[in-house]
């Protein structure tokens, strides 16, 4: 397992019946980083499965979290990372005060500065397609050379090339990974595409 891929899987729709498997498989293709949605059914029982099952292989966590009281939930649960479709710095802070990884949905200046401040370990670009690539280099500019950052919402592994020149750290991978309608086949077929991907363009950065 590569610990330094920076890939994260969205698993948005997952059920409680699937969440090992599904997750089993991307694990061993190569994911260390895997988010349920909370718009997902019976989300919590589901990352609490999943936690119980992989949480010392990888890194599991909750997408789609918007309040203080689902962070507070999802830390008594055991979750590791918490990531967001928006910059709420006290999501942020409760994310922090509860151990876990903050991954805060950022599109502006003044949101990743935001997020920044209230010390997340890192950006998720989104909705990364409307920023596109130039828009990137124009915000990577003014952030701290350190900060991870991901892009994500419609992007897949043909895009890698141009987003890791650019200088963004890894994705966020969801429809083109995981959909409720495919198969683990379609899956594990999906998952070996997209590390392959990601670790052949980013050995060329």
């Amino acid at each position: 397992m590569n610990k330094n891929r920076e890939l994260i899987a969205i698993l948005r729709g997952l059920t409680l019946d699937r969440c090992i498997g599904v997750s089993r498989i991307l694990i061993e293709e190569g994911f260390n980083k895997l988010e349920v949605p909370l718009n997902s059914p019976n989300p919590m029982k589901t990352i609490s499965a999943m936690q119980n099952e992989f949480g010392r292989s990888a890194i599991i966590g909750a997408g789609t979290v918007t309040n203080v009281s689902e962070v507070s939930e999802l830390s008594n649960l055991g979750c590791q990372m918490i990531v967001s479709p928006n910059t709420d710095t006290e999501v942020i802070k409760a994310t922090k005060n509860e151990g876990m990884l903050s991954f805060p949905g950022a599109f502006t200046p003044s949101e990743c500065f935001s997020a920044i401040n209230s010390a997340a370990d890192g950006l998720k670009i989104f909705p990364a397609f409307k920023l596109g690539v130039k828009g990137f280099k124009a915000l990577k500019a003014v952030l701290p050379s350190n900060l991870n950052t991901y892009a994500v919402g419609g992007i897949d592994e043909t895009h890698f090339k141009d987003w890791l020149h650019a200088g963004v750290t890894g994705f966020g991978i969801g429809s083109n990974l995981f959909h409720p309608s495919m198969s683990d086949n379609d899956i594990q077929f999906a998952a070996k595409k997209i590390v392959l991907a990601y670790d052949n363009w980013h050995a060329k950065k």
